[in-house]
C-alpha cells in the first residue's frame, strides 16, 4: 500500500513472482466512472471507493477461503479503508511503501497512467502510515524491497503459526 508512483504495481508483481503467488492490481478494479474522476483530477470520495474496496475485499476473501496466497497491490491510504479491505482476515499483511513527495512526484511524471498527477498531494493529505506495516523505503531497488518484504512476511507468517 502507498501513494500513486510508490511502487505498489511494480514491487507487488516482483514480489508475487519471487513467492510464487497470484498478482492483483486494485486499479483494475476501478469503476469507468472513477478513472475517469482520476483522469480529470478528481479526487474520489468514500462513496467513490467504497464498492471499489468491497470488490477487493471479495476477492481478498476468496483467496484466503482457497488457500491462494495473492499479493495486491492497493493504496489503501486510511485506516478506515484498510478496514473495509481486509475486514476479519487475520492472515493479510499489509507492506507500506513509503515514499518521499518529491519523489512519487518524479516517478508520476515519467509514467503513463489514468491516475492525474495534481492528484498526488492530496493522496499524500489523506495518508494515514499503518502503525502495525511492514514498512519499506520506496526509494530503494525493487530487487532489495523485495527481499526485504519476503523475508519479512516469511518471517511474520513463521511467528504466527
Amino acid at each position: 500500500m502507498g501513494v500513486a508512483s510508490s511502487g505498489k504495481t511494480t514491487v507487488g508483481r516482483a514480489l508475487a513472482i519471487q513467492l510464487g503467488w497470484k498478482f492483483i492490481d486494485a486499479d483494475d478494479y476501478h469503476s469507468k466512472r472513477s478513472r475517469a474522476k482520476m483522469r480529470a483530477g478528481q479526487p474520489l470520495t468514500d462513496r467513490d471507493r467504497r464498492p471499489w474496496l468491497d470488490r477487493l475485499h471479495g476477492t481478498l476473501v476468496e483467496a484466503v477461503t482457497a488457500k491462494r496466497p495473492v499479493v495486491l497491490a492497493c493504496s489503501a491510504l486510511t485506516e478506515r479503508y484498510r478496514r473495509t479491505l481486509v475486514g476479519r482476515l487475520r492472515s493479510v499483511r499489509l507492506v507500506y511503501l513509503r515514499i518521499t513527495p518529491g519523489l512519487a512526484r518524479r516517478r508520476i511524471a515519467a509514467r503513463t497512467h489514468f491516475f492525474n498527477p495534481g492528484l498526488l498531494a492530496n493522496q499524500f493529505d489523506i495518508l494515514e502510515v499503518p502503525p502495525d506495516a511492514i514498512t519499506v523505503d520506496a526509494s530503494r531497488s525493487v530487487r532489495h524491497l523485495v527481499a526485504a518484504i519476503a523475508e519479512r512476511t516469511t518471517r511474520q507468517s513463521v511467528q504466527s503459526s
